[in-house]
């Protein structure tokens, strides 16, 4: 039998796979500047393999000789397995075919684990075929508690679960573990996935978050908006990506750690927990969509689900939850507009409702409506940003009871049921309901503009935000919000 430091060895100086790749290959890179190491997996899938079977696997690597181990130790794990059983191959697994490896070269079996589950993720998100598992559901997961105890649910219900980790930005800027969405909670989630005994792959879409949710946001920043990217990310991303990955691996369902619930007929109810309820940002997925997800946490309290979690011994029990915006994680929003839109400084005036001149600020894309702290200048009372104009760059500020209003004005707005059942509205993603009434009888469907009566009089939201309307506690209609 070979010892440690032997099979090491044989992997640094007889590497498989070193330099070959595959025809057809898909290939992950993990690594680079910051290291210094770098290594890419490139693997091919058998084409009329209903298990998705790893027919050929390569790589290369350059750096410290543990990168160069690694990368070996990887192909010969692969070769031949299974997809799904490839996904459950991690850091351990591969430090494990190395015969071990100390601290400081741990490293090596990280980035190797990275490049392969790029790999993995790409050949299965473009190539995969899986034969129909009855039962078989895919599981979102961040890295976060809430998809953790949800995978863990899903693992006890169904025995054939897989998860999957998108991996939506990169920012040197951004702290990676306030992000759902970094390489970080990539590792982490796929760390808790093994631990319970699940496949687990990770998507690259980092492109198309790009463009489909960021450069939108950026472009409604600029025209003075404050649109919601969670809402787009959700609607048009992030859950398509994994529901088409879930019918390539045979699965029928997408299960999340989304707090929410769905009626019968089809639509989104709110979850018993209304405080962590978030159906808003859920609301522009069509029943179609709606009718392929699980939300097994939407009949729980976070209390209750971070208990299941400190019971299973999860890592993850007690971390911070991640913040809505994932993409500024760490990061000041005037920064990142400045870095990421080309929105600089730009002074101009900050003035009162009869346009008396109170200040200055370095630039209206950088408020919002209902704004209070960071105006930067004082009064005899609290003052509140109550308009931008970004073409003219300036920001008007009062009092807070000149943000008050009895309507609310929709552009776009989709019913799913008739408008007479609606009686109540929310206008930012945890804000309460209110209670409110569509002005006209408006049929299920889509009509471009609507006005909304409130019951009492609130704050008035930015423009650009979501509005979603609500029949008792189910969510009947959405549209967006107009100045």
């Amino acid at each position: 039998m070979s010892t440690t430091g032997e099979r090491l060895e044989q992997h640094l100086h007889h590497p498989h796979g070193r330099g070959h790749m595959p025809d057809g290959a898909c290939t992950g890179a993990a690594g680079g500047a910051a290291c210094g190491d770098l290594v890419r997996i490139s693997i091919a899938l058998g084409e009329s393999d209903a298990t998705g079977g790893i027919r050929d696997a390569g790589f290369d690597a350059r750096g410290c000789g543990a990168v160069l181990a690694a990368g070996s130790a990887a192909v010969s794990l692969l070769r031949g397995a299974p997809l799904l059983d490839a996904a459950r191959i991690g850091a351990d697994e591969i430090e494990r075919e190395l015969g071990g490896l100390s601290v400081a070269k741990r490293h090596a079996a990280e980035l190797t684990a990275d490049a392969l589950h790029r790999a993995l993720g790409l050949a299965a998100r473009t190539h995969a075929r899986l034969a129909p598992a009855p039962g078989r559901t895919l599981v979102a997961m961040s890295g976060g508690v809430d998809s953790a105890v949800a995978a863990l649910l899903a693992s006890k219900q169904r025995g054939q679960s897989a998860a999957v980790t998108l991996e939506l930005w990169s920012d040197p800027e951004n702290d990676g573990e306030l992000s759902c969405c970094s390489a970080q909670a990539v590792r982490s989630a796929r760390k808790v996935a093994h631990g319970l005994g699940l496949p687990h792959l990770s998507i690259d879409l980092r492109e198309e978050f790009r463009a489909g949710v960021v450069e939108p946001w950026l472009a409604g920043r600029a025209a003075g908006e404050t649109p919601n990217p969670c809402v787009r990310c959700n609607g048009s991303v992030r859950l398509d990506a994994m529901l088409e990955l879930a019918a390539r691996l045979g699965a029928s369902t997408l299960t999340t750690g989304h707090y929410a619930r769905v009626q019968p007929d089809g639509l989104l109810r709110l979850a018993v927990d209304e405080g962590k309820d978030q159906s808003y940002v859920l609301a522009a997925l069509a029943p179609a969509t709606l009718a392929r997800l699980r939300f097994p946490l939407g009949g729980l309290h976070k209390s209750q689900v971070r208990e299941i979690a400190e019971r299973a011994g999860l890592s993850v029990a007690h971390r911070k939850d991640s913040q809505d915006l994932c993409f500024l994680a760490g990061t000041r929003q005037s920064a990142f507009l400045e870095r990421h839109g080309g929105l600089r400084p730009r002074r101009g005036p900050i003035v009162d409702r009869e346009g008396r001149v109170l200040g200055e600020h370095q630039g209206a894309h950088t408020f919002t409506v209902g704004q209070r702290r960071g105006i930067g200048i004082g009064g005899p009372g609290p003052l509140y940003v109550l308009e931008t104009d970004a073409q003219a760059n300036s920001v008007i500020v009062g009092p807070g009871s000149a943000l008050l209003s009895r309507h609310v004005d929709v552009r776009e707005l989709v019913l799913h049921r008739d408008g007479r059942r609606v009686d109540g509205l929310r206008v930012r993603s945890h804000g309460r309901r209110l209670g409110a009434r569509l002005e006209q009888d408006l049929a299920p469907g889509r009509h471009p503009r609507a006005r909304i009566e409130l019951t009492e009089a609130s704050a008035r939201a930015a423009s650009g935000q979501l509005a979603c309307l609500y029949a008792g506690d189910v969510l009947v209609g959405h549209g967006t919000i107009t100045a």
